[in-house]
């Protein structure tokens, strides 16, 4: 009977997480004049795909494929630069006797409580006066500098569950902090790494007020910015095509995400028991 109550309860579960994500695909596929009567069932009665077509034409003068590989360039980049600033911060604040270790790595944990909204504006000015906007640096510039502090600290607490006796071994046969590093550290660290990854890409992904304030031409805008297009409040809105990219810009993450469960799953449950 337990058994039963349990099963029950994660199937009804299961139904009103995916409930949102099946309603949007049907949406993609029902003809513009039903769209109404759609909102209160979850199956269209007639079926197109005129929503996709437009989709893939884009809109602004840009087509979808266009806002895919600006998504994918700040995605990309923004992996890139979290996995390899956090993993040399990490390293150095796990690993490596230095003096204030402790002062800076704490220092480093408080920007996490610290709005990004606070410093908006004088990041702002610096990429304005140095004429980056309107350009993916400075979406993609400031994961090369470690600031996301949540995944330094990520990586610290799965780098601390190392033994140090491998650092030993490491220095006994000759090798320096860069190739303990490379060699040792980094690989044993691949469940911390994956798990980066994950998060950036799909943060990042998603982002829409970052990329809302730093790009202004419509050829670099990213998915997020290119929905929006769909919207018009003085005319009408094409809502078919925009339920449709919606669609599409899943597809990136949930193969990302399948690709790469295994080491999400084992880097979260381990970097949550050491400490």
């Amino acid at each position: 009977m337990k058994r039963a109550v349990v099963i029950t309860i994660s199937v009804v579960s299961l139904a009103l997480v995916l409930y949102p994500i099946v309603w949007l695909i049907s949406a993609s596929f029902t003809p513009v004049e039903d769209l109404v009567a759609h909102m209160r069932q979850l199956f269209p009665g007639g079926i197109t795909s005129d929503g996709y077509s437009q989709a893939f034409d884009g809109v602004g003068g840009s087509s979808f494929w266009t806002f895919l590989t600006n998504s994918l360039i700040v995605s990309g980049g923004a992996v890139v630069g979290n996995v390899v600033s956090c993993s040399l911060a990490a390293y150095a604040f796990a690993r490596l006797k230095f003096r204030l270790s402790g002062p800076l790595f704490a220092f480093s944990l408080l920007t996490i409580m610290l709005p990004a909204h606070v410093t908006l504006i004088p990041q702002y000015v610096v990429f304005q006066q140095l004429g980056l906007v309107d350009t993916f640096v400075p979406l993609i510039l400031p994961k090369l500098l470690a600031t996301d502090a949540f995944f330094v600290f990520l990586m610290v607490q799965f780098m601390r569950g190392i033994p140090y006796e491998l650092d030993e071994a490491a220095r006994i046969d000759g090798c320096g902090p860069i190739r303990n590093f490379r060699y040792v550290v980094l690989p044993l660290s691949q469940p911390a790494l994956v798990t980066t990854a994950i998060f950036t890409f799909i943060w990042t992904w998603n982002d829409f007020f970052s990329q809302l304030i730093y790009l202004s031409s419509t050829e670099k805008y990213t998915i997020p910015l290119g929905l929006r297009l769909f919207i018009d409040q003085t005319s009408s809105s094409s809502y078919g095509a925009m339920f449709a990219m919606s669609v599409l810009s899943l597809v990136p993450i949930g193969l990302f995400f399948l690709a790469f469960q295994r080491f999400l799953v084992a880097g979260v449950a381990t970097t949550g028991l050491k400490g």
